[in-house]
């Protein structure tokens, strides 16, 4: 009886670790497939020199192709679908579309 006992638990221990698995590896392949935010938030903490690397990149990246819009001439979220659409066409890298970004919305009206 005690033999049937352990064997049960054992079949139980080994169902539960493979559910238990299973969801783990679903979440993680779930969450490793998900797409950017289209929203790239500014970061918390602009320091002086990375706002002045967010000038230099718009002034030397989007003048190349047009005259450089005024920043206070669109809001934040709107600065969100122009950085979007236009930073492919600068071939800016995350990290040059996220400067340029805090720089603009950090300019004040």
């Amino acid at each position: 009886m005690k033999a049937k006992i352990l064997q049960k638990n054992e079949n139980t221990s080994l169902v539960t670790k493979t559910v238990l698995f299973a969801a783990i590896s679903t979440i993680g392949f779930l969450t490793s497939c998900t797409t950017k935010p289209a929203i790239i938030e500014g970061t918390k903490a602009n320091t002086v020199e990375k706002l002045a690397m967010g000038k230099t990149v718009f002034e030397n990246s989007c003048a190349k192709c047009h005259d450089l819009p005024n920043p206070v001439d669109h809001s934040a979220q709107d600065w969100v679908g122009i950085m979007n659409s236009m930073a492919p066409k600068a071939k800016l890298n995350d990290a040059q579309h996220a400067i340029v970004y805090d720089y603009i919305v950090s300019v004040k009206k």
